[in-house]
């Protein structure tokens, strides 16, 4: 028997999706906020300029604060836009309601140009984040990788000048925006390209607060 492919339908069915969530302050309000945590984070490295070796390349110029300014009051105000974000996460996926998404790391990062970060996930935690503070032109986007390496192995072809459909894509590029905040799995690979701008002096600089959030009750 012959089937009638012409009345044939096929139906798609989109299961394990990648969560990456962004929201971005309105400009008056993050000029505020990035002009303080600028002062901030640059007080920072004054009291510790040799910092952490993460995904940062100290050779490079790369710094890394210590991974707790959370606890410390001069930052609650980030803290507080973190907060907020990480109870629209929970409500968004139905977490239970008695819990909520707490701050278990919180910590500054400066980019000088020719800097950047390797590719990189944040064991120990359930979801991670960035917030922007002072993004120059060409400072370097965050890219993430698709965490299906299998899907990586025999990539289909696909046609020449169309675009992708977006389920189809094997990497994400977000670029920086000062007052914009991202909450992407910690188990999410992403890396940063290396800063470019020409800017002069601390105006070159990519400043931004990471943070891990942590399920508790």
């Amino acid at each position: 028997m012959m089937i009638d492919t012409g009345n044939l339908k096929l139906e798609e069915a989109l299961y394990f999706p990648t969560q990456i969530f962004s929201t971005t302050l309105d400009s008056v309000t993050a000029k505020v906020i990035n002009r303080n945590l600028t002062d901030l984070i640059y007080e920072e490295r004054e009291k510790d300029s040799d910092g952490i070796q993460r995904s940062n390349f100290r050779s490079l110029g790369g710094w890394h604060s210590h991974n707790h300014l959370h606890k410390d009051p001069e930052y609650a105000e980030i803290v507080s836009l973190i907060n907020a974000c990480g109870e629209s996460v929970c409500q968004r996926n139905q977490y239970k309601s008695d819990t909520r998404l707490k701050i278990g790391t919180m910590w500054a990062i400066i980019n000088p140009p020719g800097s950047s970060n390797r590719a990189h996930i944040h064991p120990g935690c359930l979801w991670s984040g960035v917030y922007y503070v002072a993004t120059p032109e060409d400072c370097g986007n965050i890219e993430f990788i698709d965490p299906r390496t299998q899907n990586l192995m025999t990539p289909p072809r696909f046609g020449i000048k169309q675009k992708r459909p977006r389920h189809c894509w094997t990497k994400v590029n977000y670029t920086p925006k000062a007052g914009k905040l991202l909450i992407f799995p910690s188990w999410l690979y992403h890396s940063v390209a290396p800063n470019l701008s020409t800017e002069k002096g601390a105006a070159a600089d990519r400043l931004i607060i990471s943070f891990n959030l942590n399920q508790v009750g």
